[in-house]
């Protein structure tokens, strides 16, 4: 493994303005294309191009899927729909060549599409890019060893000969039947342990797990988590055999939504990078912070109407903080447990009254210790009866409303098919900071 250091860097650079191609040429040999990839980020875009072009067309594909969405897009909009083709799509897996295609202009995916050599993969690619890229058809390749459960073994092992030649990995060796329908999996050892067998179908591990090529990608990743696979097969609606999903696929999937869970918790609009312009970033962050003005302005307006009340008796203001802060965090802890439970499916959506019901009793807890804790400080310090009363009932009620309010809102969302995310973040804070004071408010005036 090669370390990227500054030194590494200008040596790079001088390399490139001479324009030593066969010493850049063993250089890049060495990287991996991960490594490459952040070595990229170093150069400047013609610098990149002059580099891919001394890549071999295998490794120079592996570098452009490397590399994040701006500034693949920078690069692919330098070459024409035929050097896509030629250059990257001829040599990728049909998944990524997918990705690849689905980020280009209409005009240039057909230009692409029409300079790929393989009619077959291209073919491929075509069926691919009708499915909804968010289901496990939009997500899946079609390379994969596929075998007759009707053939002998000593057959069966020449056609995995073959077909293993135009791929990089075999994860499983998928069983079908005449119909194309999966049947099975074939494992390693049963092939080993069996070579004179006389039909496949006696030897191959029957009912393999499977998902539908419509599932979301939120069920491929719990399938493949709960069962440990490592590559999982992909059917249509009467069982034939389409494609399959391999791990490195749906970790990507799960980095990027978990990526956008977390700004959408952060109050941020849309999926942004450090990259992104000012104006980019701008729009995706204002829109929340609009809406916590208001939020603001509202909590304004309803302590200004107790006004008297305050001018009465000044401490009141001094537990406010303490009122929003507490039923802030309250309601981001309840609805944050409540999302984890949604993504991971430890939680039904059909179980809201279970959820709320054991979401009361925990807030009963924390609201009695809460309370009690700060009534026991209140009293001894404060002197005055009727605020420690109030600021006691008061949290005691917000925890009780938070807990709750945390927990119904991600599961409602969940159910009317938005992002439960959105519900950890601003919309929570924003919501029990405002019936806080509400609820601070009246308690303190009635009992005042």
């Amino acid at each position: 493994m090669v370390e990227l250091t500054k030194e590494y860097i200008e040596q790079l650079n001088g390399l490139i303005d001479r324009k030593e191609d066969q010493q850049l040429r063993d250089l890049l040999k060495d990287l991996y294309p991960a490594d490459i990839a952040e070595l990229f980020q170093d150069l400047t875009l013609e610098e990149s191009l002059y580099l891919y072009l001394l890549m071999d067309g295998e490794k120079a594909a592996d570098v452009l899927m490397e590399l994040d969405e701006e500034d693949r897009n920078k690069l692919l909009k330098e070459l024409s729909g035929e050097q896509i083709a030629k250059r990257f799509v001829d040599n990728m897996d049909t998944d990524d060549a997918v990705d690849l295609i689905r980020g280009l202009d209409e005009d240039i995916q057909e230009e692409v599409l029409s300079h790929i050599e393989n009619v077959e993969q291209a073919g491929d690619i075509v069926d691919l890019l009708k499915y909804d890229e968010d289901t496990a058809g939009g997500l899946m390749g079609t390379e994969m060893i596929v075998v007759n459960e009707n053939w002998s073994m000593p057959k069966c092992i020449e056609e995995m000969r073959l077909q293993a030649e135009e791929m990089d990995e075999i994860y499983y060796v998928y069983v079908i039947d005449d119909d194309e329908r999966l049947r099975g999996v074939l494992p390693l050892k049963r092939m080993i342990t069996n070579p004179s067998v006389s039909k496949i179908k006696h030897v191959m591990k029957k009912d393999p797990i499977s998902v539908h090529e419509g599932d979301s990608i939120e069920e491929v990743v719990q399938v493949i988590e709960k069962y440990d696979l490592v590559a999982l097969p992909v059917v249509d609606s009467i069982g034939r055999l389409v494609g399959r999903i391999t791990i490195d696929d749906v970790m990507d999937e799960v980095r990027e939504q978990h990526e956008r869970d977390y700004q959408l918790a952060s109050g941020i609009s849309v999926d942004v990078e450090t990259s992104d312009n000012v104006f980019m970033q701008t729009a995706a962050r204002l829109p929340w912070l609009l809406i916590g003005m208001l939020g603001g302005i509202g909590n304004s307006l309803i302590l200004g109407g107790f006004e008297g009340s305050f001018a009465q008796n000044p401490k009141m203001a001094l537990f406010i903080p303490l009122i929003g802060g507490t039923g802030g965090n309250v309601g981001i802890q309840s609805s944050a447990i409540v999302v984890q439970g949604l993504a991971n499916n430890t939680l039904k959506a059909g179980d809201i009254f279970a959820q709320v019901l054991k979401e009361a009793v925990v807030a009963l807890i924390n609201a009695s210790m809460i309370g009690l804790t700060v009534f026991i400080y209140n009293f001894f310090t404060l002197g005055d009866r009727a605020i420690t009363a109030s600021v006691s009932l008061s949290l005691f009620a917000v925890v009780m409303f938070a807990s709750i309010f945390g927990t119904v809102v991600p599961m409602t969302l969940h159910k009317m098919k938005v992002d439960p995310a959105l519900a950890t973040g601003p919309f929570i804070t924003i919501t029990n900071d405002i019936i806080g004071m509400m609820i601070y408010m009246f308690i303190a005036a009635s009992l005042m």
